[in-house]
Protein backbone atom coordinates (compact mmCIF):
# COMPACT_ATOMS: atom_id res chain seq x y z
CA UNK A 1 0.00 0.00 0.00
CA UNK A 2 1.29 3.55 -0.76
CA UNK A 3 1.88 5.79 2.02
CA UNK A 4 -1.20 7.04 3.24
CA UNK A 5 0.25 9.80 6.05
CA UNK A 6 0.26 12.98 4.19
CA UNK A 7 3.54 14.73 4.04
CA UNK A 8 4.21 17.99 6.44
CA UNK A 9 6.82 18.91 3.85
CA UNK A 10 5.65 22.11 1.86
CA UNK A 11 7.44 21.10 -1.33
CA UNK A 12 5.32 18.29 -1.55
CA UNK A 13 2.17 20.13 -1.37
CA UNK A 14 1.18 19.11 -4.81
CA UNK A 15 1.33 15.40 -4.13
CA UNK A 16 -0.20 15.85 -0.84
CA UNK A 17 -3.24 16.88 -2.66
CA UNK A 18 -2.96 13.79 -5.24
CA UNK A 19 -2.52 11.35 -2.11
CA UNK A 20 -5.95 13.22 -0.96
CA UNK A 21 -7.29 13.15 -4.12
CA UNK A 22 -6.69 9.77 -4.93
CA UNK A 23 -7.58 8.71 -0.82
CA UNK A 24 -11.19 10.30 -1.33
CA UNK A 25 -11.77 8.85 -4.72
CA UNK A 26 -11.12 4.99 -2.99
CA UNK A 27 -13.11 6.16 -0.36
CA UNK A 28 -16.33 6.84 -2.73
CA UNK A 29 -15.41 4.21 -5.14
CA UNK A 30 -15.22 1.33 -2.12
CA UNK A 31 -18.75 3.48 -0.59
CA UNK A 32 -20.58 2.54 -3.75
CA UNK A 33 -19.07 -0.75 -5.53
CA UNK A 34 -17.19 -2.70 -2.25
CA UNK A 35 -18.34 -5.29 0.30
CA UNK A 36 -17.25 -6.10 3.53
CA UNK A 37 -18.49 -9.51 3.65
CA UNK A 38 -17.59 -12.65 6.12
CA UNK A 39 -19.46 -15.55 5.56
CA UNK A 40 -19.40 -19.10 8.32
CA UNK A 41 -18.87 -22.18 5.89
CA UNK A 42 -19.70 -25.92 6.52
CA UNK A 43 -16.02 -27.18 6.64
CA UNK A 44 -15.35 -30.66 8.52
CA UNK A 45 -11.76 -30.63 8.23
CA UNK A 46 -12.32 -27.58 11.35
CA UNK A 47 -12.61 -27.74 15.26
CA UNK A 48 -16.39 -26.93 15.08
CA UNK A 49 -17.04 -28.00 11.37
CA UNK A 50 -17.26 -24.24 10.51
CA UNK A 51 -15.28 -21.87 8.95
CA UNK A 52 -14.72 -18.02 9.63
CA UNK A 53 -14.25 -16.47 6.11
CA UNK A 54 -14.09 -12.89 5.74
CA UNK A 55 -13.37 -10.63 2.21
CA UNK A 56 -13.06 -7.37 1.09
CA UNK A 57 -14.38 -7.37 -2.56
CA UNK A 58 -14.92 -4.41 -4.94
CA UNK A 59 -16.56 -5.69 -8.08
CA UNK A 60 -16.63 -4.19 -11.56
CA UNK A 61 -17.92 -4.90 -15.26
CA UNK A 62 -15.16 -5.55 -17.89
CA UNK A 63 -15.14 -1.65 -18.87
CA UNK A 64 -13.87 -0.72 -15.58
CA UNK A 65 -11.34 -3.47 -14.92
CA UNK A 66 -8.20 -0.72 -14.93
CA UNK A 67 -10.19 0.79 -11.66
CA UNK A 68 -10.04 -3.06 -10.25
CA UNK A 69 -6.65 -2.50 -10.95
CA UNK A 70 -5.76 0.82 -9.79
CA UNK A 71 -7.16 -0.78 -6.29
CA UNK A 72 -4.86 -3.80 -6.62
CA UNK A 73 -1.69 -1.53 -7.31
CA UNK A 74 -2.59 0.57 -4.42
CA UNK A 75 -3.18 -1.21 -1.71
CA UNK A 76 -0.73 -4.12 -2.55
CA UNK A 77 -2.48 -6.84 -1.95
CA UNK A 78 -5.13 -9.50 -3.19
CA UNK A 79 -6.14 -10.53 -6.34
CA UNK A 80 -8.80 -10.25 -9.12
CA UNK A 81 -11.03 -12.92 -10.62
CA UNK A 82 -13.21 -12.88 -13.40
CA UNK A 83 -16.93 -14.29 -13.26
CA UNK A 84 -17.63 -15.27 -16.76
CA UNK A 85 -21.59 -14.46 -17.30
CA UNK A 86 -23.84 -16.60 -18.98
CA UNK A 87 -26.85 -14.25 -19.70
CA UNK A 88 -27.87 -11.47 -21.57
CA UNK A 89 -25.12 -9.22 -20.60
CA UNK A 90 -22.16 -8.37 -22.98
CA UNK A 91 -19.24 -8.45 -20.49
CA UNK A 92 -17.84 -10.24 -17.57
CA UNK A 93 -18.01 -9.07 -14.36
CA UNK A 94 -14.41 -9.07 -12.17
CA UNK A 95 -13.96 -9.21 -8.48
CA UNK A 96 -11.16 -7.38 -6.74
CA UNK A 97 -10.60 -9.64 -3.35
CA UNK A 98 -8.73 -9.80 -0.66
CA UNK A 99 -8.78 -13.01 1.64
CA UNK A 100 -5.57 -12.85 3.40
CA UNK A 101 -6.26 -12.50 6.98
CA UNK A 102 -2.97 -10.39 7.36
CA UNK A 103 -3.72 -8.20 4.24
CA UNK A 104 -7.31 -7.50 5.34
CA UNK A 105 -5.82 -7.04 9.25
CA UNK A 106 -2.94 -4.54 8.70
CA UNK A 107 -3.94 -2.93 5.14
CA UNK A 108 -7.79 -2.61 4.99
CA UNK A 109 -9.24 -2.50 8.59
CA UNK A 110 -6.59 0.55 9.48
CA UNK A 111 -7.49 2.16 5.97
CA UNK A 112 -11.06 2.21 6.53
CA UNK A 113 -10.54 3.46 10.54
CA UNK A 114 -8.49 6.29 9.15
CA UNK A 115 -10.46 7.22 6.20
CA UNK A 116 -13.55 6.73 6.95
CA UNK A 117 -16.95 5.32 4.63
CA UNK A 118 -19.88 7.99 4.21
CA UNK A 119 -22.71 5.58 3.92
CA UNK A 120 -24.58 2.90 5.52
CA UNK A 121 -21.70 0.72 4.32
CA UNK A 122 -19.45 1.94 7.28
CA UNK A 123 -21.89 0.06 9.52
CA UNK A 124 -20.92 -3.11 8.09
CA UNK A 125 -16.97 -2.26 8.20
CA UNK A 126 -17.23 -1.63 11.85
CA UNK A 127 -18.53 -5.27 12.02
CA UNK A 128 -16.41 -6.84 9.41
CA UNK A 129 -13.35 -5.31 11.34
CA UNK A 130 -14.53 -6.37 14.98
CA UNK A 131 -15.54 -10.29 13.41
CA UNK A 132 -11.61 -9.45 12.59
CA UNK A 133 -10.51 -8.72 15.79
CA UNK A 134 -12.00 -11.74 17.23
CA UNK A 135 -10.50 -13.68 14.82
CA UNK A 136 -7.58 -12.31 15.67
CA UNK A 137 -7.80 -13.15 19.34
CA UNK A 138 -8.64 -16.70 18.53
CA UNK A 139 -12.91 -16.25 19.07
CA UNK A 140 -13.04 -18.36 16.01
CA UNK A 141 -11.90 -21.27 17.71
CA UNK A 142 -14.39 -22.16 20.14
CA UNK A 143 -17.68 -22.33 20.28
CA UNK A 144 -19.00 -19.37 22.17
CA UNK A 145 -16.71 -17.07 19.88
CA UNK A 146 -18.41 -18.74 16.46
CA UNK A 147 -21.53 -18.07 17.72
CA UNK A 148 -20.36 -13.94 18.54
CA UNK A 149 -19.15 -13.77 14.94
CA UNK A 150 -22.41 -15.86 14.00
CA UNK A 151 -24.53 -13.23 15.15
CA UNK A 152 -22.53 -9.95 14.35
CA UNK A 153 -22.43 -11.66 10.06
CA UNK A 154 -26.11 -11.56 10.59
CA UNK A 155 -26.32 -8.25 11.10
CA UNK A 156 -24.13 -7.16 7.81
CA UNK A 157 -25.32 -6.85 3.99
CA UNK A 158 -28.77 -7.88 5.19
CA UNK A 159 -27.63 -11.45 5.61
CA UNK A 160 -30.34 -14.22 5.85
CA UNK A 161 -30.90 -16.26 9.32
CA UNK A 162 -27.16 -17.85 9.61
CA UNK A 163 -27.26 -22.03 9.00
CA UNK A 164 -24.60 -21.64 11.60
CA UNK A 165 -26.88 -20.24 14.31
CA UNK A 166 -30.14 -22.74 13.46
CA UNK A 167 -27.88 -26.21 13.01
CA UNK A 168 -29.09 -28.59 15.89
CA UNK A 169 -25.43 -29.40 15.90
CA UNK A 170 -24.72 -26.08 17.11
CA UNK A 171 -27.72 -24.78 19.19
CA UNK A 172 -27.64 -26.54 22.52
Amino acid sequence: MKKIIPSEKLSDADNQQERLKTIGWIVGYVDGEGCFSVSLIKNHKTKFGWQVFPEFVVTQGEKSLSSLKFLKRFFGCGKIFVNRRHDDHKENIYRYCIRSLNDLNSIIVPFFKLYKLKTAKKNDFEKFAKILNLMKKGAHSNQFGLRKIAHLIERMNRKKPSKFLKSPETTR
